[in-house]
């Protein structure tokens, strides 16, 4: 069985060029599951937030 990975919302904000602040707007709407350990550290699923990018729709791919 591989092990759960989990990267913090900086490396996850690097990793998708997004920022933090919104990483944890998605958070606080519950759109991005978020996992705390102890009182400062969040960490998220990388597959949780690469599930935050949908592809846009173009006239060739409908």
């Amino acid at each position: 069985m591989t092990p759960k990975t989990y990267e913090s919302l900086a490396q996850a904000a690097e990793r998708t060029s997004v920022s933090v602040k919104t990483l944890r707007r998605r958070i606080a709407a519950g759109k991005l599951r978020a996992y705390r350990y102890g009182p400062q550290v969040i960490r998220v699923d990388p597959n949780d937030v690469d599930l935050l990018m949908t592809p846009i729709r173009t006239l060739r791919s409908a």
